[in-house]
């Protein structure tokens, strides 16, 4: 057989990601020699937090470097369980896994509940990965385009979603804060879709790792409805919270039984999470006062941000209420170019050394007319790359 002879599930893989930009940006910076304004990362550009690498080097020094349980350490699902209760409904130590990282985590969710030609509902935009994965398994994702308004941004379509749910929806998946749109959803959204979840009995899987990342508004977490063990997978991780993006360290929280069955399935895949980045990730949970102070840095970012954008002309932009992304609308910029979105992140790398996303890579048609912008980088940083931008721009718009 041949070795290019790919299985059915790796070749329904497309690649297409935020790094393939990133990968762009590092030859360009290579071969022109240009430095490169990076708005397209998707983490905080901060080091981990001096208690979280102090924790994890002294448990190396103390020889803390073999396997742990494929559930986690006891005192880390501990913390974590504490921690939500703290927040939301309560949540028990058996009710938490922790995985290397929020991607394996979403990933066990639907290794464990997805068949061939069972549906997944996904909102259009969204984080790629939701329906890589489920292509991946021989599931079907279904999108439902989210709702799109000048002044207030994105909202759920709702009456959309629940007319796609039909016997074969076995899944709906929510991201709140929301990558790549910055949005945070309206509480009545989030109980609207609660219920209707619970009505047409399908699965809720929730990721909520932008929980801290909250600039105005209230964020209603599907962890405080006393029924969520009935229908809910909860999903977060340490990545953005506590700038450990490289520790490779989320966690799922689902009812006892359903932990169990992930248990198994990652003794076998990975057998467990990294020893000692567990033992730091204990340490953050007293690291609180530095992420309140990186959230007020971001905001100060976020308000930068918006302020330029809205200073070039075709472009319109609403202010994120969360996570670190601006997902400006560029539709009037890219029908005067004749460009497609993907092509105009590619030129905009390739001649001003800026690095956006295009809004198509999430994953499908509502951000064929959008970018997404990071402002997880320095103000200087913010005002150059935007300065740079309309720069390109304004060549484009000049007849």
């Amino acid at each position: 057989m041949p070795v290019d002879d790919f299985s059915l599930s790796a070749n329904s893989i497309t690649g297409e990601s935020t790094l393939v930009y990133q990968d762009v940006a590092r030859q360009v910076q290579k071969t022109k020699g240009i430095r490169i304004i990076n708005f397209g990362i998707g983490q905080p550009d901060l080091p981990t937090f001096a208690k979280i690498r102090e924790a994890a080097k002294k448990s190396l020094d103390e020889g803390f470097t073999g396997y742990t349980s494929a559930y986690g350490i006891d005192e880390l699902r501990q913390k974590i369980a504490e921690h939500l209760s703290s927040k939301y409904e309560s949540v028990r130590k058996e009710e938490v896994i922790v995985t290397p990282g929020a991607k394996t985590a979403l990933y066990l969710a639907f290794l464990l509940y997805i068949n061939p030609g069972d549906e997944v509902i996904i909102f259009d935009p969204s984080f790629y990965s939701y329906a890589e994965v489920v292509k991946m398994l021989g599931g079907v994702p279904v999108y439902v385009k989210m709702k799109f308004n000048e002044s207030t941004g994105f909202s759920l379509n709702l009456s959309e979603l629940e007319s796609k749910i039909n016997k074969k929806t076995k899944m709906i998946v929510l991201n709140n804060p929301h990558n790549p749109t910055g949005m945070v959803f309206d509480p009545i959204e989030i109980e609207k879709l609660m219920e209707i979840t619970k009505e047409k009995k399908v699965l809720l899987l929730s990721d909520e790792i932008y929980d801290y990342f909250i600039y105005e508004g209230k964020m209603k977490s599907v962890l405080e409805d006393p029924d969520w063990r009935d229908y809910v997978i909860y999903v977060n991780g340490f990545s953005k919270t506590f700038s450990m993006t490289g520790w490779r360290l989320g966690y799922v929280v689902a009812k006892e039984k359903v932990i169990k069955k992930m248990a198994e399935i990652a003794a076998n895949i990975y057998t467990c999470p990294t020893s000692f980045a567990q033992k730091g990730a204990l340490a953050a949970f007293e690291s609180f006062d530095e992420v309140k102070e990186m959230i007020s840095l971001f905001k100060k970012r976020r308000d930068i941000m918006y302020e330029e954008l809205k200073k070039i002309k075709g472009i319109q932009v609403h202010k994120s209420q969360g996570a670190f992304y601006m997902f400006p609308f560029i539709g009037e910029i890219l029908k005067k170019a004749n460009l497609s979105v993907k092509d105009f992140s590619l030129k905009l790398i390739e001649e001003k050394g800026v690095t956006t996303i295009p809004g198509e890579v999430f994953p499908l048609e509502v951000g064929k007319d959008f970018v997404r912008l990071s402002f997880a980088v320095k103000e200087d940083d913010i005002r150059e790359g935007i300065k740079r931008m309309k720069e390109f721009i304004d060549m484009l718009m000049t007849p």
